[in-house]
């Protein structure tokens, strides 16, 4: 688990909005003060628990009354009387149970999923608290810290799923194991006591989550994940990471690909130093790799996400997704909303299936909650209760627990509703009417695309990626759907796609999150659309060819007196600019920058997060050039007390990296400074 600070990821979306805006030449200043932001459609209540209780919240469940289940990961289950009311009741159901991690309610009992085994909590005598703890089934544990076991999730026969996170390493520290049966697997467990393996390739499964009858989970970016997803999840899947095939020989195991069939086409890289010892496998800049999706020739059972959630922007945690139902937050019912534990954030999914296989685009929805958001669940009022914990995760919401609600003013935000992939782009679907003039203007919209590598290391850059060129748009008579026609749309690849320009037609405010992630698995056949239906306006080339005619203009008309003015005006301003250049940038200058290379997911201004704060980088006194340097290829023995390492950020530009380096020497004390070396 990882964590940022919230307030700097407030002003991550802020920054990232704000930069576009002025790439796009809209009045930045404007579109942050007019257009409103997510908070004033989707407001974060509190919800008052009793002096003394800690509700680092493990599961969540409601029950047929309206009560709130709530499960800690102290090992207490509570029943919460009224809990959407001001003055809910809290009543302690059971204790002393060890690191409950998930809580389901079926036929009057609830099951909790423990480190070592899902329990069975029934109160026989009425009195409100639980007076019979039933083992339903144990399974094994090596005893390693990281053996978190999640759920459980009803199936549609009435069993449950429970998924078991791996353990990792003693002297091979950052490699996940399998140490026991069942570890990186997910558990399908009946009423009587039997246990049906389900699936492997798990690494952190925190969100277990059955959708529509089917079953999902979450991911983490970590060894073997380049970034987080959403996993559909059906039998005998093998989901990516490899430490569960260890247990693929048992007999009643539904995946066959062994450990040495993956390594065979994979290097693992358990690489031995002169010591003999092990040496932990770091990014290769610029080395033939593969990804997740070339694999699946060579592994059948492979499944790559159904949708991914980059990592550093929609989350570094990713926990629970949960389906809104169809009645609840207006235009978005029947989509799901994944928690992030790291970034106490909530993401939100559309999903489609396309020759069979499920895919979609991965939104923002709603950031600032006061922990990391681990558990959802839906209340009888319609507002979602949001269960957090951070202790010994960390997360950008400072407090180390909390539970609150997120409730829906009615209003409809400006929002992309939905993307579906067509055979020749994306259809877009908006909350409301657009302005056609923007809308029609292929300078509004952006199509980028990138992927990860599947390898043993902890994570991956973006790479591969390739601007996606837009040939035109058209829009439909009531302005709620617009349809882009894309060229090099890629198989499997992450598609950026960014509504800088677009602009609501009732009041010109822009998208509250301009930006879709939508994961295309398969590319769907069907009608293109010809280039007759399309419109092909572009502001940004109609300014620039009128820029160029001016410029020719001035220049037919009196070369020499151009020429002169032209010298004249550089050497006045040339002064300036030097100096300019000597001057560092604001924090409002790099924020954008900071947003868009996914530097405010582990770090913050002033506090450490994941990694250092800046204000600690700077006090280092490096150049800028040597933060450059470390920011393309880190050097963990530098900040030896951080668990986590930064991973290689290759892709991001040095010039960007440079105007990033300058603000971080700029927060140094003058006694820094002049040591940089």
């Amino acid at each position: 688990m990882k964590h940022m600070h919230r307030k700097s990821y407030r002003h991550a979306a802020l920054g990232f909005l704000l930069t576009a805006a002025t790439v796009t030449g809209i009045n930045a200043s404007a579109v942050a003060q007019e257009s409103p932001m997510e908070e004033d459609y989707f407001r974060i209540a509190g919800v008052p628990s009793p002096e003394g209780a800690l509700l680092e919240v493990g599961g969540l469940t409601v029950l047929p009354s309206g009560d709130l289940g709530i499960s800690t990961r102290r090992g207490d289950v509570y029943i919460v009387e009224n809990p959407t009311s001001q003055r809910p009741y809290f009543r302690k159901f059971a204790s002393g149970l060890h690191e409950i991690l998930g809580l389901a309610y079926k036929d009057g009992a609830l099951y909790a999923a423990q480190r070592g085994e899902l329990t069975k909590l029934v109160d026989t005598d009425m009195d409100g608290k639980a007076d019979k703890y039933k083992t339903v089934y144990a399974w094994p544990l090596s005893g390693h810290y990281h053996e978190y076991s999640f759920g459980p999730k009803l199936a549609p026969d009435g069993d449950f799923f429970v998924t078991g996170n791996v353990a990792f390493g003693n002297e091979e520290w950052w490699r996940g194991e399998s140490r026991v049966p069942w570890r990186g697997w997910t558990m399908k467990i009946s009423e009587d006591g039997k246990l049906e393996p389900w699936a492997t390739g798990m690494r952190s499964p925190a969100g277990p989550g059955v959708i529509d009858g089917e079953l999902f989970y979450t991911d983490n970016q970590g060894e073997w994940m380049g970034s987080g997803g959403l996993w559909h999840v059906p039998k005998g899947a093998f989901t990516g990471h490899p430490a569960g095939l260890r247990w693929t020989d048992m007999p009643n195991s539904p995946v066959k690909l062994t450990t040495e069939q993956m390594y065979a086409k994979l290097d693992p890289r358990q690489v031995k130093n002169e010591q003999g010892r092990y040496i932990k496998p770091e990014n290769i800049v610029d080395e033939d790799y593969v990804a997740m999706y070339e694999m699946k020739k060579e592994f059948p059972e492979l499944r790559t996400p159904a949708v991914w959630l980059p990592h550093g922007i929609l989350g570094i945690s990713n926990s629970e997704p949960i389906k809104i139902p169809e009645e609840n937050f207006g235009p978005f019912g029947g989509q799901i909303l994944v928690g992030d534990q790291g970034m106490s954030l909530i993401s939100r999914v559309f999903l489609e299936k396309v020759n069979g296989e499920y895919q979609g685009a991965s939104f923002l929805f709603r950031t600032g909650f006061q922990s990391g958001v681990l558990r959802l669940a839906w209340a009888k009022d319609g507002s979602l209760f949001v269960g957090e914990t951070n202790r010994g995760w960390g997360s950008a919401g400072e407090a180390n627990q909390g539970l609150q609600r997120l409730v829906w003013n009615e209003k409809v935000p400006f929002e992309m509703r939905a993307v579906r992939a067509m055979p020749d782009g994306f259809e877009i679907e908006f909350t409301k009417p657009v302005d056609r003039k923007s809308a029609e203007d292929v300078n509004s919209y952006n199509v980028s695309s990138f992927i990860y590598k599947y390898h043993p290391v902890y994570g991956s850059p973006p790479v591969d990626t390739e601007e996606n060129p837009i040939k035109g748009v058209k829009v439909s008579e009531d302005g709620m759907k617009a349809r882009i026609v894309v060229d090099n749309l890629r198989r499997y690849y992450i598609h950026n796609i960014t509504l800088n320009g677009v602009r609501e037609r009732d009041n010109s405010h822009s998208l509250v999150h301009p930006t879709a992630y939508y994961t295309l698995n398969n590319i769907p056949e069907g009608q293109k659309l010809s280039m007759s239906e399309l419109s092909t306006k572009n502001s940004a080339a109609a300014a620039s060819k009128g820029k160029s005619t001016s410029t020719a203009s001035a220049k037919k008309s009196s070369p020499a007196k151009a020429n002169s003015a032209a010298a004249s005006t550089a050497a006045k301003k040339a002064p300036a600019k030097a100096a300019s250049r000597q001057n560092a940038p604001t924090y409002d200058e790099v924020k954008g920058l900071l947003a868009k290379h996914t530097c405010l997911a582990c770090h913050n201004t002033e506090k450490r997060q994941v990694g250092p704060a800046y204000v600690d980088v700077a006090k280092r006194g490096y150049t800028p050039e040597r933060i450059v340097e470390l920011i393309h290829n880190p050097d963990p023995k530098n900040w030896p007390d951080y668990a986590t390492e930064m991973p290689p950020m290759p892709q991001v530009p040095k010039e960007d990296a440079l105007k990033i380096a300058r603000w971080i020497n700029s927060l140094a004390a003058p006694a820094d400074k002049a040591s940089a070396k």
